[in-house]
């Protein structure tokens, strides 16, 4: 099975206000339809990582290997727009404008996109809606959905244009339990029925030992996976 993201020689430093290397001769692979979860203790490197890999954040030295190219070698404006086209984000905040309606929100990164009409946007925000159970809150304005309804839209916004792969940080980290379960379920339901990529960096281990496979992070470098 090929990778659909690879890491060689991966280093990330910050110099401000002292200079600290974040991440340690990073080499990993992420397979097509694989859902890998990023553990390790606080200031381990494991956000640092995921950013660097999801491209928002681009100031690194080694290589990122995605969908075949190597990132190092693309300007910002490719980056931004294989950030756009090829990657889905959730964050632990879900980041919903809330006087924007579902509909509305899950439309926005496809509106941006601009690859299809409005309407079919539409179309397609309507069928990610129906796969997370939410069709029936679309005309809703968003902060008067519950937190984990919230969360599901932004997994419906994460997926609205087929991202080749889905990058969550700390995606359960507001939720409950019951919540963080069925965060759990849709993703396992994307890569099950959607073949769907899957990364998450979670501190949640009962959640990340139910993915299929665990990166663990320790000062920087990849301690096992």
């Amino acid at each position: 099975m090929s990778y659909i993201i690879q890491t060689k020689n991966l280093n990330k430093s910050f110099h401000d206000p002292v200079e600290f290397q974040a991440l340690k001769n990073i080499n990993i692979g992420i397979r097509q339809g694989e859902f890998v979860s990023i553990v390790g203790s606080s200031g381990s490197g494991k956000s640092t990582l995921l950013y660097v890999l999801s491209t928002l954040d681009t100031d690194y030295n080694g290589h990122i290997f995605f969908d075949g190219d190597d990132l190092s070698l693309k300007s910002k404006n490719q980056l931004s727009e294989i950030r756009n086209e090829k990657i889905g984000f959730v964050f632990q905040f879900h980041y919903l404008l809330p006087e924007f309606t579902v509909l509305e929100n899950v439309c926005l990164p496809a509106l941006k996109l601009a690859k299809y009409s409005e309407e079919e946007i539409k179309e397609q925000a309507y069928k990610k809606l129906d796969l997370l159970g939410l069709r029936d809150q679309a005309l809703k304005k968003a902060n008067k959905l519950s937190g984990g309804q919230q969360q599901r839209v932004a997994i419906a916004r994460a997926l609205i244009n087929q991202p080749k792969i889905i990058f969550g940080d700390e995606p359960t980290g507001n939720l409950d339990s019951t919540n963080s379960q069925n965060v759990f379920d849709i993703f396992k339901e994307l890569k099950e029925q959607f073949n769907q990529s899957i990364v998450v960096v979670t501190h949640d281990m009962h959640f990340a030992d139910k993915t299929d496979r665990i990166i663990t992070l320790k000062d920087g470098f990849v301690e096992s996976q």
